[in-house]
């Protein structure tokens, strides 16, 4: 019988109380410290600042915690964060969800430029971003359209890898390595990353590389939930089709001078996965009136991506009335292969080249900011009997202006601004020309303000006007969307969609306790969105691209406390939760929006030890689109445990144990399109050793 919805919880607070804990660990300068995450300068920004400093919401991953929380996939990594959540289409796929939106409106970036991938053209994409390999990763919430465009209009996660160096280290040589193995799918993870700077001090090399290997992953009961029970004698304790192979890999060398930089860097990421629960059971319409040729078969399905890119960054500091000059452009080639069986279904290739310029001004009139410009185009080709999105190419350009200045500054308390504005240019043209090109402009307003109290209160108001122009999936889509197991419409009529949104957060810091929240509304004009249109095309439910006005409304807490600090070692605990609602004018709940979920985190660390405990409950979705079924609540329970040692001469060596979903139970995330056919992962221990020099 399986547990009530308060057992898993009143254990995992249980496991809290028991006493196994952690904490940051502190290590030499040079060995991924343990950091004030606060005080990390946020990149995904021109202006240098840190997420303390901003008014818009960030949250930022380093060093130890970014350790603690890497995953194969990039949304599982930020799945932690209070309004992060992921995707889940199996776990060779899991896209950042930023307050209950995803796909085309929260961007990836790959240190500020584009990933080149299309992972937004359908569910069952993965992102071509190693999250192991980053240095940092930062998480933008809220409109990130006056840096980064409409396709941030939900939010952006930008992926700091530092592969093209942009000043000299410290030592000649510095790096990292890692091995891995265990979890639930006995993951085989080896990655190493090394800096180097030559004698004159002024050209430096990079390196990374990756593999990871997991067979099929365990898990805690059926693949099926009751929902799609139909063989009782179905696929128990593993997972069929859930297995990963990863490499990854990167060169960069650049020559750094006193007053800026110029470097290049190329790099591959090639991935293969299997999507569970996807054997294909497929009626084929040819759409031919002599042919007709339905035929069912049975065959699992897997996904064979590769990706290529370049990249050249250049830096000029001082540059005639600009405080700072900075150039990045990248070239990608990506291709992505869906087998079925033995044989090719679908075939995705993207060609897409990035340019961005930024140019950081002082105290202009009070002001100091930051113009930009931004260009890009976007060749996509689909090929395959289940090609459902028709080739196209996408030119965007854009430009805009951010600026910050102190309003009011006394008795230790000020009050400070910030502005921006940007306007984009976009054309989609379908490569056969069969249907019409569409052109967009788009243009997006912030003003933001935040006020600070002495050290101890800080509180910011937020208002953004920011436009999103539709992609080419939802103008075209017109066949079978094997992902989705749905006829997907597009609507080559569709229009610009416009999102207001209004926050108010606050944060107080004291000696021992740190507490801060946000509450938010979003309320969209034009909102594009996939509805069921009640009928059905060849035994597969019609899908149709539509627009209406909606709203998304929300809240985010979170809460550390120092509990102790003695013989015993470091005591902290972080409790965190949020809530996002989301539906159209008329009330009807918008589909695989997240679910509600309180959580907390014991950490603890004593000399050369530290280790942490948590517990996150995800509460029954019940708030459900039309044709939707309701998602049951689940308790996830995870630890790390590490010892660290430094060495004379000045190395590190990091032993540890990572373990997840202690309590093995079955979790199916609302926000998943596989739910009722792939849970997460079940209970998994890993052990690994890092190595840092």
């Amino acid at each position: 019988m399986p547990a009530s919805p308060a057992r898993p919880l009143s254990l995992a607070i249980a496991c809290l109380l028991a006493g196994l804990p952690a904490a940051a660990l502190a290590q030499d300068e040079r060995h991924e410290p343990a950091v004030d995450l606060d005080r990390v300068v946020v990149r995904a920004t021109p202006l240098a600042a840190t997420a303390e400093d901003l008014a818009q919401p960030v949250e930022v991953l380093a060093g130890q915690a970014l350790d603690d929380a890497k995953a194969s996939s990039l949304g599982e990594t930020v799945n932690g964060l209070p309004g992060v959540h992921s995707s889940s289409f199996g776990p060779g796929v899991g896209r950042p969800i930023i307050r209950g939106m995803d796909g085309a409106r929260v961007q990836v970036l790959s240190d500020g430029l584009g990933s080149g991938d299309v992972s937004t053209v359908s569910v069952d994409h993965a992102v071509s971003v190693e999250p192991f390999l980053a240095r940092q990763i930062e998480v933008l919430k809220g409109p990130a359209t006056l840096l980064y465009g409409s396709g941030a209009i939900g939010g952006a996660v930008n992926v700091v890898d530092g592969r093209v160096p942009e000043e000299a280290t410290a030592e000649p040589i510095e790096g990292r390595a890692e091995l891995r193995y265990g979890g639930a799918g006995d993951e085989r993870t080896v990655m190493g990353r090394i800096d180097a700077t030559d004698g004159s001090g002024q050209f430096v090399f990079h390196a990374d590389a990756l593999h990871r290997e997991t067979s099929d992953f365990d898990i805690p009961g059926h693949a099926e939930s009751e929902h799609a029970h139909e063989d009782e004698e179905g696929a128990f304790g593993t997972l069929p089709g859930s297995a990963i192979r990863t490499d990854s890999g990167a060169l960069g060398l650049s020559w750094v001078g006193e007053r800026g930089f110029l470097g290049v860097a190329h790099s591959l990421f090639s991935s293969r996965y299997g999507v569970p629960g996807h054997a294909h059971e497929e009626d084929h319409d040819e759409h031919e009136e002599d042919d007709h040729d339905e035929h069912d078969h049975d065959e699992a399905v897997r996904v064979v991506l590769d990706q290529r890119r370049d990249e050249l960054r250049a830096g000029l500091d001082g540059a005639g009335p600009f405080e700072t000059l900075r150039l990045k452009l990248a070239s990608t080639r990506y291709e992505h292969t869906e087998f079925e069986g033995e044989d090719v279904g679908t075939v995705f290739g993207n060609d897409a080249l990035e340019g961005r310029l930024e140019l950081v001004h002082g105290a202009w009139a009070g002001w100091r900011g930051a113009f930009g410009a931004q260009w890009g185009k976007r060749d996509f080709l689909a090929v395959g009997d289940e090609a459902f999105v028709p080739g196209s190419s996408t030119r965007d350009t854009g430009v805009f202006w951010i600026g910050q200045r102190t309003l009011l500054e006394r008795d230790g308390s000020s009050l400070g601004l910030e502005l921006g504005a940007r306007h984009d240019s976009n054309r989609v043209d379908v490569a056969t020309g069969a249907m019409p090109a569409r052109d967009f402009d788009t243009t997006s307003l912030s003003t933001a303000l935040k006020w600070e109290v002495g050290d101890a209160w800080h509180a910011t108001l937020g208002l953004d006007r920011a436009q999103r122009a539709p992609t080419a999936e939802e103008l075209y889509s017109d066949g079978v969307h094997v992902a989705t197991r749905s006829v997907e419409l597009g609507d080559t009529t569709l229009d610009i969609e416009t999102a207001t949104r209004a926050e108010i957060g606050v944060e107080w810091h004291g000696q021992r306790v740190r507490v801060g929240g946000a509450v938010y509304r979003v309320a969209f004009d034009d909102f594009i969105y996939l509805a069921d249109t009640g009928t059905i095309d060849h035994e597969l439910p019609v899908r149709q691209w539509r627009q209406g006005d909606a709203d998304f409304t929300g809240f985010e807490v979170e809460a550390e406390i120092a509990l102790a600090q003695g013989d015993s070692g470091y005591w902290d605990l972080r409790l965190f939760g949020d809530q996002v609602r989301a539906e159209l004018a008329d009330g009807t709940p918008l589909p695989r929006i997240t679910a509600p979920r309180v959580g907390a985190d014991l950490r603890w660390e004593r000399g050369a030890w530290r280790a942490s405990l948590g517990a996150t409950r995800t509460l029954r979705q019940d708030e459900v689109a039309p044709g939707e079924s309701e998602t049951p609540g689940y308790t996830l329970v995870d630890a790390h445990v590490a010892w660290h040692a430094d060495t004379a001469s000045g190395n590190a060596w990091e032993v540890f144990v990572d373990a997840g979903n202690l309590l093995d139970e079955e979790a199916r995330p609302h926000t998943s399109l596989l739910k009722d056919l792939s849970p997460l992962p079940g209970r998994g221990i890993a052990f690994g050793v890092r190595a840092f020099f």
